[in-house]
């Protein structure tokens, strides 16, 4: 596969890869960063720095860990409530961790302090203006010299619209988070409007054209006026005039990654992302999900040979070296949570060896890659960068250097060119 082009056509080389869930292809890994840790206890851990959550020096030391692992991107949770045990509402818990900082803001202090890995902050798509979105990811591309990205998420708790009373969202019960499809059931219409704003965000991403900055002070032009156009982008609840007050960024579309479950965001993931994390729980689960977005993507009419989609399955670990520390510490995180982990993911518990098993054989299926879900922090995320990169790249299915400079070329995504440019 060719290199990807940079924004002043230099060529950012992506190493030698083969096509997606090809055996030969080198193995992608991503580090999802939440709080102290993925397991509840995980703050009341030996090694944790509950005190220092909200310390951006915290979050550097755990994304430079991260890079030196050479770990694809890592992704920043975030939400419009307090976190919560349930899925569908408040809970008024003291046990655990409560409280965060805003993710995009967070990574845009993080872009400086890095070179390589990718930055993916969440962001809510529901109640937050497509235009700020835009903008927000635009600027953190810019900032981190093409290696943003960005996880759209919609609101699925009812409590958020309160915090600003501009209108309702569906209030699920107890039957409809019986599972993923029950969940995702009543929330489509929000699903759908997320495609929206996602689709809105990469218009006015292409809305500048890549030299429609002049900058000439020998003739005074700044700025050709004809290569900056507005989107007038009309939505089913809101519309966006365009263009972008900020200029094409580095990497053209920055990395769209969503988490998908069911068939509602299969969909949305087809329709709007550049990779799709899944939630598997074993190699046939892997294979079956793989069939039902490839469906998706074939009912949404994607061209997946324009536009590729990478497909990584999310799972929770625990990683010792010695065989069987892994899960007498999750057994002691349990008992200190007062009850045992629950994970939309499969969780993993074991040595980086087995672990790097699991994922090879269930990348046979397909998958291009891994999110991986420390939980606890930093144990777990070192146990990820020092034991089981090691061990991939012992096995030849890691990379051993960086040999791109954006979140797309590490991912051999091409850059796209803007959609209002003239051809030919």
């Amino acid at each position: 596969m060719t290199g990807t082009t940079g924004p002043t056509g230099a060529t950012d080389p992506t190493g030698s890869l083969s096509a997606p869930g090809d055996p030969g292809a080198p193995l992608h890994l991503a580090v999802a960063l939440d709080g102290a840790g993925w397991h509840p206890a995980a703050w009341r851990e030996e090694g944790a720095r509950p005190g220092e959550l909200l310390d951006a020096a915290y979050w550097a030391d755990l994304v430079a860990e991260a890079e030196r692992g050479l770990i694809d991107f890592v992704t920043f949770e975030d939400a419009l409530g307090l976190q919560s045990a349930a899925f569908h509402l408040p809970d008024n818990r003291t046990d655990q961790v409560r409280g965060s900082i805003d993710a995009v803001l967070l990574a845009a202090h993080l872009a400086p302090l890095t070179t390589h890995i990718g930055l993916v902050p969440t962001t809510n798509v529901t109640h937050t203006e497509p235009f700020h979105l835009a903008i927000g990811i635009a600027t953190l591309d810019h900032a981190s010299r093409g290696r943003a990205g960005w996880r759209p998420q919609i609101s699925s708790r009812a409590a958020d619209a309160a915090h600003f009373g501009r209108r309702p969202t569906p209030q699920l019960t107890e039957d409809d988070v019986t599972d993923s499809e029950s969940i995702s059931r009543p929330l489509r219409a929000l699903f759908a409007e997320g495609a929206e704003v996602v689709e809105a965000a990469r218009q006015l991403w292409d809305s500048w054209e890549d030299d429609a900055e002049i900058r000439d002070a020998a003739t005074g032009r700044f700025l050709d006026r004809d290569k900056v156009h507005p989107i007038d982008f009309k939505g089913s609840t809101f519309t966006v005039k365009g263009p972008s007050i900020t200029p094409r960024s580095p990497q053209g579309q920055p990395l769209v990654v969503s988490l998908a479950h069911a068939t509602t965001p299969y969909e949305f993931a087809a329709l709007s992302s550049d990779v799709v994390a899944v939630t598997p729980h074993d190699r046939a689960g892997t294979a079956a999900i793989l069939t039902q977005v490839a469906e998706a993507v074939e009912r949404t009419g994607r061209d997946v040979t324009e536009r590729p989609l990478r497909t990584f399955a999310d799972l929770v670990v625990l990683l010792d070296d010695e065989p069987g520390a892994a899960a007498r510490r999750k057994a002691r995180l349990d008992e200190a949570a007062g009850a045992e982990l629950a994970s939309d993911a499969e969780i993993f518990a074991g040595t980086p060896a087995e672990l790097a098993d699991l994922l090879l054989d269930w990348r046979s299926t397909g998958l291009d890659g891994f999110r991986l879900r420390p939980a606890a922090l930093p144990h777990d995320l070192t146990a990820i960068t020092r034991g089981l990169v090691p061990e991939l790249q012992r096995r030849g299915v890691f990379r051993t250097e960086y040999t791109s400079t954006t979140l797309r070329g590490h991912l051999g995504l091409d850059r796209p060119a803007s959609r209002y440019a003239k051809t030919g």
